[in-house]
């Protein structure tokens, strides 16, 4: 299991976008999103901040039914590298 990356607010949710997930609102600092599936869809909320906690993270994580192995690749796709590691 890779160990979390510390991540700002907008790698984070575009990461989430490169997903799937589709910004659906923001209400002050905080970014809604949300996937459509066939069999549910999936909302989380990020809090748009220069440096995600490690335990909003992992919350945002558990909600998006991704683990930090499929972050970092998401990472890596938006960013283009692996500098954050």
């Amino acid at each position: 299991m890779a160990k979390l990356p510390v991540v700002s607010a907008k790698d984070l949710i575009r990461a989430l976008e490169k997903d799937g997930f589709v910004t659906i609102r923001q209400k002050g600092s905080h970014v809604v999103l949300q996937k459509k599936t066939p069999a549910e869809t999936i909302t989380t909320v990020v809090p748009y901040h220069s440096e995600i906690a490690k335990g909003t993270l992992r919350s945002i994580l558990r909600k998006a039914r991704l683990t930090p192995d499929q972050l970092s690749k998401l990472l890596v796709l938006v960013l283009g590298t692996s500098h954050f590691f």
